[in-house]
């Protein structure tokens, strides 16, 4: 029953908050070896959009139970009937961590943005892609920081196959130890992008790959290569 609770949660959040899709990845990384669970909802309105994710990350390895539930969650307001709109933004999460001889929590930061939304479709809604330029404050850390943003998705073969995914580039300051070092190098900025691929077996049903892309991220210095083997589903 314990291992079951975690997806428990997810379904009961499904359930409440009438996501669009729910995702559950295996991660090949290198260090990583973890399934991951993905809410995910966009919905569009007379006045905007509402967009957010939860990550949950299950970790075998880790106390075998929930190591990192993380979310996002923005919301982009039409500017009159440009392609504009005005965009806010919150992104936090925590962590744990369970050794067997050492456990403990910790939280990810607080982020919170603003900006501005660059958005295009075509007629028949089968591609389209976003672009935000972003103002960014990350609590006790970054008082003034920038991202840029950019989401995509791309229907093709008569919407058998779905391409998508978005690209992060922000500035955060990050300090990183040598390997077999005690000096540290620090780093001015952040990338990350996520590109997906599906095969759309039904209307509902898809498998596919996530490559998740980086550089600086989540504790890690340089650049990172995480794949994944996924299926969503649709509601």
């Amino acid at each position: 029953m314990k291992r079951l609770l975690p997806f428990l949660i997810v379904l009961f959040v499904v359930a409440s908050l009438q996501a669009q899709n729910l995702q559950v990845h295996y991660d090949f990384g290198k260090t990583r070896k973890l399934v991951t669970s993905t809410v995910e909802m966009f919905k569009p309105d007379k006045w905007g959009s509402t967009f957010f994710f939860i990550d949950m990350n299950y970790d075998v390895n880790n106390g075998k139970t929930m190591s990192l539930a993380y979310w996002e969650i923005a919301r982009g307001i039409k500017l009159g009937k440009s392609p504009f709109a005005a965009h806010v933004e919150y992104n936090g999460g925590f962590g744990q961590f369970n050794m067997g001889s050492s456990y403990g929590a910790y939280q990810i930061n607080d982020a919170w943005l603003t900006g501005i939304d660059y958005n295009y479709n075509n007629k028949d809604y089968t591609g389209g892609i976003s672009f935000q330029l972003l103002y960014k404050y990350i609590r006790n850390k970054q008082d003034f920081a920038y991202q840029f943003t950019t989401v995509w998705y791309l229907h093709m073969l008569k919407k058998k196959v779905t391409f998508d995914g978005f690209a992060d580039f922000w500035r955060e300051d990050n300090s990183f130890s040598e390997e077999g070092s005690t000096t540290t190098k620090n780093t001015k900025f952040v990338f990350l992008t996520e590109p997906q691929i599906w095969y759309n077996l039904t209307e509902n049903l898809s498998f596919g790959s996530e490559i998740e892309t980086s550089v600086n991220f989540s504790g890690n210095k340089g650049f990172m290569v995480n794949p994944t083997l996924a299926g969503k589903w649709k509601f």
